[in-house]
């Protein structure tokens, strides 16, 4: 290891270690939202639950994403729970019900942790200097270190090299079901009017892995599009009435006008964001001469590709990082906060509505609906047209900044020690390599996947996953890959063969 990365891994979790001894004091001298309007111990027992949570809700979906293509019979005795989450989640399109069901618990827990450990207004802690108070508590870097590094990126480091060991819990089968409960609910089926609406414009037809629904299937699901809808209507209207009267947890002297601009900024750039990773691994897979004639296009797939493929990994950490730091923003400026007589509620409703209100849920669930799965779904469909944007160059160039500070470098020490005191191991030593399970005629079947227009599915960069031996070869010879790809595609019964 080379002495750069010591310096940055060292300075990074003296960060993360300051950043999370600052937020504990904040809680126990009651300068957090939770802390005071409830309890410290509220707010302790909230935020270190919220957190934990986030580390299987995130290291969830990279194992049972990761898991799908493997034949579940493999690791049946050894990994009795993961066999059960996985035979559940890979059932039908029971995949695309947890990613959405998933991604409302994501914008859910990162709102809790804001409300838990985010300072108040004019909060003071050991004398500290403005400056300092500014940058680690005002602007929330304290709370993006502590939720990106903690709650995030370790567990994904270990999830995506010991899927089967990270979901052999229970605590992952529940988390499994709580998912697929928030999907089945209806709360987020507006998602599927805009999956809808996007697979039609991109000519195409949404993959199912399900017969046909019945007449009462056909209204149920209907049904619960509808109440999505409007829910995420009143969602807007609560917000935007609590925006325009000052009645957010804004800073003060922030303009209402000003307010609405950068709720809708920040909700944009968390869209574009959540888009991007989607666009990047679908156009992984795309020769260079199909991605577009844009110079925008171009200068983004030259600076994501080049050299060995680092920006490609580069970028989702430095995404990882501005995607926590928006929603904590959002947050902060859709959490209502009014008098507690009742005399400001919104819309006069009663006191009990206005505490759920102001507990920043359906901030949260705009959130998840209009700035992460909707733009998600758009880019699947358009890959092209999301490389062809300026702003996506100029976010993959601030993310690569991000990254290459190591300003998250303490999530790989994380990991590491994570992944000691677990006794995790990788995959392989259960099930073997890919090679070694087609041997044994136990074949990985990359169709279980539901990728494509209309899916959350990240396509997988096969310059990557493919053997080193040929991962040499297609360097040297793009087309190596091209012709694999289309071979598949007949195997597949997509395509047809012509002499």
């Amino acid at each position: 290891m080379n002495p750069v990365t010591v310096f940055k891994q060292v300075y990074s979790v003296a960060l993360l270690i300051f950043s999370i001894v600052c937020i504990m004091a904040l809680i126990a001298n009651k300068m957090t939202g939770l802390s005071q309007d409830a309890h410290p111990v509220a707010a302790y027992f909230a935020i270190l639950i919220a957190i934990f949570w986030l580390t299987m809700v995130e290291g969830g979906q990279a194992s049972l994403v990761g898991l799908a293509p493997v034949n579940a019979e493999l690791y049946k005795d050894s990994h009795p729970i993961a066999y059960k989450c996985t035979k559940l989640c890979h059932k039908g399109d029971n995949l695309d019900r947890y990613l959405l069901g998933r991604q409302f618990m994501v914008v859910l827990v990162v709102f809790t942790v804001n409300i838990s450990g985010a300072p108040t207004e004019n909060a003071e802690l050991w004398g500290f200097p403005q400056w300092i108070m500014d940058i680690f508590f005002t602007y929330g870097l304290a709370m993006i270190l502590f939720t990106c590094m903690v709650g995030q990126l370790n567990t994904q480091v270990n999830a995506s090299l010991c899927m089967l060991d990270y979901i052999n819990s229970y605590f992952a089968l529940f988390t499994l079901y709580v998912a697929m409960f928030i999907e089945f609910s209806g709360l987020l089926h507006s998602s599927y009017v805009v999956q809808l609406i996007v697979t039609k414009l991109a000519g195409s037809e949404v993959k199912t892995n399900e017969p046909p629904r019945t007449a009462a299937q056909s209204a149920f699901f209907w049904f619960r599009c509808l109440f999505s809808c409007v829910v995420l209507c009143f969602s807007f209207a609560v917000t935007l009435e609590a925006l325009f009267n000052e009645k957010t947890t804004m800073w003060d002297g922030v303009p209402a006008w000003l307010a609405v601009i950068v709720f809708f900024i920040l909700m944009s750039v968390v869209g574009m964001l959540e888009g991007m990773q989607i666009a990047f691994f679908a156009v992984a897979k795309i020769p260079a001469s199909e991605r577009g004639e844009s110079i925008w296009s171009k200068k983004t797939c030259n600076l994501l590709y080049k050299g060995d493929g680092n920006n490609l990994p580069g970028f989702m950490v430095g995404r990882q990082l501005c995607v926590v730091s928006c929603m904590l923003f959002i947050a902060r400026v859709t959490s209502v906060k009014v008098a507690d007589d009742g005399s400001e509620n919104i819309f006069g409703v009663t006191n009990g509505f206005q505490e759920l209100f102001n507990t920043g849920l359906l901030g949260a669930f705009i959130t998840t609906i209009v700035a992460s799965i909707s733009w998600q779904l758009v880019a699947s469909a358009f890959p092209i047209a999301f490389l062809s944007n300026p702003i996506t160059y100029i976010l993959l160039r601030w993310c690569l900044f991000l990254e290459s500070t190591g300003i998250c470098m303490g999530a790989w020490v994380i990991a590491a020690v994570h992944k000691k005191i677990a006794g995790f191991q990788r995959d392989e030593v259960y099930i073997g390599t890919a090679e070694s399970r087609a041997k044994m005629d136990m074949s990985d079947q990359e169709n279980r996947l539901a990728m494509g227009p209309g899916h959350m599915v990240k396509l997988p960069n096969f310059a990557e996953t493919a053997p080193k031996s040929l991962q040499k070869l297609i360097k040297k010879d793009p087309s190596v890959a091209q012709y694999i790809n289309s071979v598949t595609n007949v195997e597949e019964g997509n395509a047809t063969v012509t002499e």
